[in-house]
């Protein structure tokens, strides 16, 4: 069983535990808890034949004057940053953190999840935006933790993205 640390980061109130808990256990809860310091959470899983246990750390929200506990990220093997696309300024912060993340653990893989595509009628996000990060090398993703759309898909693009870099024998 191959074990890999994945952190998640972003703005207050994007969706990270959200996120988490439909991905662990197919659960949304329209109950607010900010997340104090780092929450853990575990999900075993085969993907491509290997079999994968992801530890999701996920971290407190940051706003624009936070940074991230750069310590929580020591031993991450990929991380999503995830950004609320009904508030554009949750982009700027989850850009931001990107950049300090991969300074700290390196390149490793990592994607940009665009949260609440259930409501993207009221995305100030625009997909003009997205193309250019996209064209510029960024992951982009879109979710929706409410409604459990690319949920599923986002963790195991990850997962492929981090198994692709290992070199373990089977």
């Amino acid at each position: 069983m191959i074990s890999k640390k994945v952190c998640m980061l972003g703005a207050f109130s994007v969706g990270k535990t959200s996120l988490v808990e439909q991905y662990v256990h197919s659960i949304f809860s329209n109950k607010y808890l900010s997340t104090v310091g780092v929450k853990i959470s575990k999900k075993s899983f085969n993907i491509d034949g290997s079999d994968l246990t992801m530890v999701l750390w996920d971290m407190e929200g940051q706003d624009i004057y936070a940074s991230v506990n750069m310590s929580y990220l020591r031993g991450a093997m990929g991380f999503f940053v995830v950004a609320d696309g009904t508030r554009l300024e949750t982009l700027d912060i989850a850009l931001s953190t990107r950049e300090a993340a991969l300074g700290k653990v390196g390149n490793v893989p990592n994607y940009l999840i665009i949260n609440k595509s259930d409501l993207i009628s009221e995305w100030e996000i625009t997909e003009g935006k997205l193309a250019v990060l996209e064209e510029s090398g960024v992951k982009v993703l879109r979710t929706s933790a409410k409604e459990g759309l690319a949920v599923n898909a986002a963790f195991e693009a990850l997962a492929r993205d981090m198994l692709a870099g290992e070199n373990h024998v089977r």
